[in-house]
């Protein structure tokens, strides 16, 4: 009964997971934001040079980052209904499934970087290569910080340290995967597709 009446205590929580997580997230954002916001004001001062290189991208490796992405959003939310459920295991094999869809995303944009640098591309190359080569490094850094996290999640799992019970790393390892899709999904748009 007590395990029970933990388990809806920890789905009551709101935000879930560790409150840290949700003030290192907001710091996160907030860095992000001003990069966006940086991107755009000088975006509008350029708009012809910024329209001419982003043609040069490869938008359909963004667009099968963005589905791995997605797709691994949807594989950790599974893991956290799994662990809520009690199921360790299934928590671990979801867990995995995300993480391959990081290693997705690694080995595609790496590809990207591979071919603009052998191209000769660097940051001051121009602005725009400046801005794009910039946002998506940092974001790919924070990808293999969120499978970090995530593989410190699984291996715990692995080792019966959550429950349904309690189960606020595993929470907390999602958040974190979460927010590192959001940012993908508003630099996606912004970077490769908006003219």
């Amino acid at each position: 009964m007590t395990t029970v009446a933990n388990s809806l205590d920890q789905a009551k929580r709101y935000p879930p997971g560790d409150l840290a997580i949700w003030i290192f997230i907001l710091a996160e954002l907030s860095v992000f934001a001003v990069f966006f916001a940086a991107y755009a004001f000088t975006r509008m001062n350029n708009v012809e040079l910024f329209n001419e290189f982003q043609q040069h991208l490869d938008r359909q490796a963004a667009l099968i980052n963005t589905l791995a992405l997605i797709t691994s959003s949807y594989f950790v939310v599974r893991a956290v209904s799994a662990i809520r459920e009690g199921s360790s295991k299934l928590c671990v094999r979801w867990l995995l499934a995300a993480l391959s869809m990081g290693v997705v995303f690694l080995v595609v944009k790496g590809g990207e970087y591979a071919h603009h640098f052998g191209e000769g591309i660097t940051l001051s190359t121009n602005t725009f290569y400046m801005f794009y080569l910039s946002l998506t490094f940092f974001h790919f850094m924070h990808v293999i910080m969120g499978m970090v996290i995530l593989s410190a999640v699984a291996v715990m799992a692995h080792k019966g340290k959550y429950s349904a019970g309690e189960h606020t790393g595993v929470e907390t390892g999602a958040s974190y995967w979460h927010m590192v899709d959001l940012l993908w999904l508003i630099l996606f748009p912004l970077v490769y597709v908006m003219r």
